[in-house]
């Protein structure tokens, strides 16, 4: 698919996704999930890619880290339909064991081919301030390996200028056992998504 497609509407842009070849996870997942939400949502999240249910529902974070995601924002006092949710990688990736698809995290090449669809997603939303959702959401968007723990907690500068934030993804959360860590790591990325919400707010005042 040529580099040089034109700038589309959200509409243009999530059939143009389903169509991609760009890698070769299109030959084994269901559809392409685009992101979900409207033009000019103040935040944008980005996560790694769908999941199995994301990928059957063809929408993003709709399965068990989606409810965390859900549950998250609304402690954080952010409503999703003022967050554009969206992927780094639009097709899902896993292995085959018996009935069950497993995950399987994109590698450098995967995330690399669908930047570009990122790119698209951001010039047509144009959010004030982006949240990557975890390690693959981080090196997609900076476009180099980044360390979660380094750089959370503190507002970042992405290269056209955009404020950006880096948290866990909320299937971390899903693979916690201990209770009392469980609900430490969810307060921590209740912290900071609001913190990312405060920001929009602040944006949103100078603007």
């Amino acid at each position: 698919m040529a580099d040089d497609l034109p700038k589309l509407n959200l509409a243009a842009l999530e059939a143009a996704e389903d169509a991609c070849t760009r890698c070769p996870l299109y030959e084994f997942a269901t559809q392409a999930v685009p992101g979900e939400g409207r033009v000019h949502s103040p935040l944008m999240l980005v996560g790694e890619q769908p999941g199995d249910k994301e990928d059957l529902a063809g929408k993003p974070f709709v399965g068990p880290a989606g409810r965390i995601l859900d549950d998250a924002l609304a402690k954080a006092g952010i409503a999703r339909g003022d967050a554009f949710v969206t992927n780094a990688v639009k097709h899902f990736k896993f292995e085959q064991r018996g009935k069950r698809r497993l995950h399987k995290r994109p590698n450098s090449y995967e995330i690399e081919r669908c930047q570009w669809w990122l790119q698209q997603e951001r010039a047509i939303v144009r959010p004030a301030v982006i949240v990557a959702l975890g390690a693959t959401a981080a090196r997609s968007l900076f476009g180099r390996v980044v360390t979660i723990g380094k750089l959370r907690g503190r507002m970042q500068v992405l290269a056209d200028g955009t404020p950006a934030f880096v948290t866990i993804h909320p299937s971390y959360l899903l693979r916690i056992q201990e209770e009392a860590d469980k609900r430490r790591e969810y307060e921590a990325f209740v912290a900071d998504l609001r913190l990312a919400g405060e920001t929009v707010i602040k944006s949103a005042a100078v603007a």
